[in-house]
């Protein structure tokens, strides 16, 4: 909760964005692996994929997920080549109990532009009035994040700032980024990336 009161909620995104990367954390024993996918925001071409794998050092916590997660995505992040305008993060954001989940946690430690685009709600209430594609998120009677529909006839999103970014531009790029599937192709590549690495691991195991 102290740790919350340093996200900026400001955009300092450039005003064309250029690349945007995506990341997904899966888990294989004691392993924790990450996939970051940085795609070409004009075409959501993938242009750079990298993966890292650390021992997974902390315990399964309901809304303490960044302290497992940041290792190795940390790593995989530092790995690029190319430098993303901002992080389209598989989890919450500032939509989250204490206000800090792994977007906004890892946004205030690489101090990059971040966005939540969670699959499921954590906490609040979505309120019924929204600009078609997306409604307010609120929690304790403040508006935290967005449920956004990226796909019609499909289950929403959940949308929120990660760090560095506005709500409004936070869901702006999650529907530029969407194509033919209900996840942003950012994220949607990232996990399958972080998949096929868990099952290259699982190989090696065996």
């Amino acid at each position: 909760m102290r740790i919350s009161k340093r996200l900026l909620f400001e955009d300092t995104l450039p005003e064309t964005v250029e690349y945007v990367a995506g990341v997904d954390v899966a888990y294989l024993g004691d392993a924790s692996v990450c996939a970051v996918a940085v795609l070409d925001a004009s075409t959501l071409s993938e242009v750079e994929v990298q993966v890292a794998h650390t021992k997974t050092r902390f315990p399964y916590v309901p809304t303490l997920l960044s302290f497992r997660e940041i290792p190795p995505a940390y790593s995989a992040i530092k790995k690029l080549h190319i430098e993303p305008d901002v992080l389209l993060v598989d989890g919450q954001g500032f939509a989250h109990p204490y206000g800090l989940g792994f977007a906004s946690h890892l946004g205030l430690i690489l101090d990059k532009p971040t966005v939540g685009v969670a699959k499921s709600l954590l906490c609040g209430n979505v309120e019924q009035s929204g600009e078609g594609w997306w409604a307010p998120l609120t929690y304790k009677g403040k508006v935290v994040g967005a449920e956004v529909v990226t796909k019609q006839g499909t289950k929403p999103v959940y949308v929120s700032v990660g760090h560095r970014v506005s709500l409004k531009r936070a869901i702006d790029v999650v529907l530029e980024c969407t194509g033919k599937y209900r996840l942003p192709e950012p994220t949607r590549r990232a996990h399958i990336a972080a998949g096929e690495e868990k099952r290259k691991l699982q190989s090696v195991f065996q």
